[in-house]
C-alpha cells in the first residue's frame, strides 16, 4: 500500500509538472487559432480530449523513465563493469583492466542501440512517410535496419572512447568528415532522408536507455568522470545513422552497377501517382 501511494504521489507531482511544460505550447496553438487565423477550433472537444491523453502519457513515460529505464540502464553498467566480471576476481585490481576487457559492454551496447532503433516510433513514422513518397522504393524495415546498425556502432564506439578515456571531439570531428565526403558521392534524394534519420534515433525509446549506460559507465570505470565522459553518447547516436543510410543507398546503386542495371537509384526517381 506504501509502494502504490508513493506511487501515486510521484505521479501526481510528475504530472503537475508535465502540465506546466506542456501549458506554453497550448496557448501557442489556441492563441494562433483564435488570434491570428481567427477561426474556431474544429472538434475542439477531441482536441482536448487529445492533449488529457498527452499528457497522462507524457507523465507516466517520465515516471517510467524515473523509476525503470535510468535504473536499469546504470544497473547494467554497473554489472558489466563490475571488477569480478571483468577481471575474473573481486580482489583484481580493476584499473589494470584494458579496453579489450570491456568486450560485453561493446556487445550490450550494439544490442541496446539495435533494438532500441528499431522500436523507436519516430522512426518508424519517418519509414513510413518515406516509403509512401518514394512510391516503395525506399523500404519501410531496410531503412529501419540502417539506421539502426548506425545508432548500434555509433554507441559501441562511445562506450570504447568512454572506456579509453579519448577525447570526444576527435571522434566527431571525424565522423563528420566523413558524412561530408559521403553527402558528395551519396545519391542526391538520399542526403535529406539521411540526415533527418541522425535526428529521429534521438528520441523517446533511445535517449533514456543510452544516456543511462554512458553515465552509468562512466561512473564505474576507473578514472572517468561522469559530467566529462558519462555524456556524448547520445551523439554518436546521432551521428553514425547518417553515415549508414548513406552507405545503404551507394551499396544499392554499386549493386545496380553490378547487375548492369541504370546507375541512378530507383529513389532518385520516385513513381508518380
Amino acid at each position: 500500500m506504501a509502494i502504490l501511494l508513493e506511487l501515486f504521489n510521484a505521479f501526481f507531482s510528475t504530472f503537475l509538472a508535465t502540465i506546466k511544460d506542456v501549458f506554453p505550447i497550448a496557448v501557442i496553438l489556441f492563441g494562433f487559432q483564435l488570434l491570428v487565423i481567427r477561426r474556431a477550433i474544429p472538434n475542439l472537444h477531441k482536441v482536448v480530449i487529445g492533449f488529457v491523453y498527452v499528457l497522462i502519457g507524457l507523465a507516466l513515460f517520465l515516471l517510467g523513465l524515473e523509476k525503470a529505464l535510468f535504473p536499469l540502464g546504470r544497473t547494467m553498467a554497473e554489472q558489466l563493469t563490475a571488477v569480478e566480471f571483468i577481471m575474473g576476481s573481486s580482489d583484481a585490481d580493476l584499473s589494470l583492466a584494458g579496453w579489450v576487457d570491456y568486450y560485453w559492454i561493446y556487445c550490450f551496447a550494439f544490442a541496446i542501440g539495435f533494438s532500441t532503433t528499431i522500436a523507436e516510433p519516430s522512426l518508424l513514422a519517418v519509414a513510413i512517410k518515406a516509403n509512401e513518397v518514394s512510391g516503395g522504393a525506399i523500404g519501410i524495415w531496410g531503412l529501419r535496419i540502417a539506421v539502426a546498425i548506425g545508432v548500434a556502432v555509433g554507441i559501441s564506439l562511445g562506450c570504447y572512447r568512454i572506456v579509453a578515456g579519448d577525447p570526444i571531439h576527435y571522434y566527431i570531428i571525424g565522423g563528420y568528415i566523413v558524412v561530408v565526403i559521403q553527402t558528395f558521392i551519396a545519391p542526391k534524394l538520399i542526403i535529406p532522408l539521411a540526415y533527418d534519420s541522425g535526428g529521429v534515433t534521438t528520441s523517446t525509446v533511445t535517449v533514456p536507455l543510452v544516456a543511462a549506460l554512458g553515465l552509468g559507465l562512466s561512473e564505474t570505470v576507473p578514472g572517468r568522470n561522469p559530467l566529462i565522459d558519462g555524456f556524448g553518447l547520445i551523439a554518436f547516436a546521432s551521428l553514425f545513422p547518417i553515415m549508414s543510410v548513406m552507405a545503404y543507398a551507394q551499396l544499392a546503386e554499386a549493386r545496380k552497377k553490378i547487375a548492369g542495371k541504370p546507375t541512378e537509384m530507383a529513389i532518385d526517381q520516385p513513381q508518380q501517382k
